[in-house]
């Protein structure tokens, strides 16, 4: 009784049962009636005592018995088996979804369903080739960044071992000069190290903030300014533009500078020399927000949400040095955490891009 096909049947038979039933009932009870009143009009007598009228009633009633027992077995068994064909016509296509799924549950999703007529199951169909499509990038990009993670880390720890070999050998000295190379090649794998840990953090929405009253110019301006001698020396105009009027928001600050300090280091590695970076505060109502744009690359509109996708990358695009092309979607993990958004807009490739992060404003 559990299995769909079972009940739909059933309720087409139920459905031809109970509208024979209804027929039978009035038919029975209307047709004396109508026949009595019939026989009355044409001057045959009442149809209730003996006589040709009430045999000719009694035969009639017989006869509407018997055609309506025919008529209901009838509808009983077309109902029955329009109700099985209907059942696996409709049946068919959701064990073809289901098969599909569990192909996607072994890790193939290369398995497109095939779109049946009927509109609700077509949407359905739609979806889960839709789910099969993202599943097959996203075990793209996980693969991907595996190898881009590897390439990442491989780097820096030949260059430690080869320092340490040279050391151990006695070629390279070991003074604090000479062991600065590894330092710095160290802090790298730390640095991917922990943005692989805040990505998880912020997926998993376990982001830890130190939440505080401040003024969002002051911490976008410190951000800013920090990366001011890398845009110069890309040859890059850096304006900030602040509001008059303090901006208080209750923020954890260093989380902050991170979102703000990702936004202004793409739009650097976007912008060809001779380009513009504009960073704004503003202030209106119960939000408060500010806009990085700059006069770079731009974003497809396909690309302006999945750019916040964990492991994707525009096509073309490459992350600037020591990136792990995971700093955006750490960055939006950190504004939602704070209640807030970060988009993007653009007007398409070559214009130009803009990333605006908004937040509730903090009443003092």
């Amino acid at each position: 009784m559990n299995r769909l096909v079972v009940r739909l049947v059933i309720s087409h038979l139920l459905v031809a049962v109970l509208g024979a039933a209804a027929t039978f009932l009035i038919v029975r009870q209307l047709a004396p009636a109508i026949f009595d009143r019939s026989l009355t009009g044409t001057g045959a007598g009442n149809g209730r005592g003996p006589g040709a009228g009430g045999e000719l009633r009694a035969q009639v009633a017989s006869a509407v018995t018997q055609a309506l027992g025919v008529g209901a077995l009838v509808g009983a068994v077309a109902a029955t088996a329009f109700g099985a064909l209907a059942a696996y016509r409709l049946v068919r296509p959701l064990r073809t979804v289901a098969a599909a799924t569990r192909e996607m549950a072994q890790g193939r999703y290369a398995v497109p369903v095939p779109r049946p007529r009927e509109v609700e199951v077509a949407a359905l169909v739609d979806d889960v080739n839709t789910l099969g499509q993202a599943l097959a990038e996203t075990e793209s990009r996980r693969v991907r960044l595996l190898g881009e993670v590897a390439h990442e880390m491989r780097t820096p720890l030949t260059v430690v071992d080869g320092y340490i070999e040279g050391m151990i050998d006695g070629v390279l000295p070991t003074g604090p000069a000479d062991l600065a190379p590894v330092a710095d090649e160290v802090r790298r794998l730390r640095r991917l190290v922990e943005d692989l840990s805040q990505l998880s953090r912020a997926q998993e929405g376990r982001t830890t903030l130190e939440m505080q009253d401040l003024d969002l110019r002051s911490v976008v301006s410190g951000a800013a300014e920090r990366l001011r001698p890398q845009a110069l020396d890309a040859g890059l105009i850096l304006a900030v533009d602040l509001t008059v009027e303090p901006v208080p928001v209750r923020a954890d600050p260093d989380r902050l500078a991170q979102v703000i300090t990702n936004l202004v280091g793409n739009a650097v590695r976007a912008t060809p020399a001779g380009g513009r970076i504009e960073v704004r505060v503003q202030s209106a109502g119960e939000t408060s927000t500010c806009t990085v744009g700059d006069t770079g690359e731009g974003l497809a509109p396909e690309d302006l949400e999945r750019i916040f996708e964990r492991f994707y990358r525009v096509a073309g695009q490459r992350p600037g040095p020591g990136g792990s092309g995971i700093g955006l979607t750490i960055a939006r993990g950190i504004v939602l955490a704070h209640g807030g958004t970060l988009t993007a807009t653009s007007a398409g490739l070559g214009h130009g891009c803009v990333f605006t992060m908004t937040l509730p404003r903090s009443p003092r």
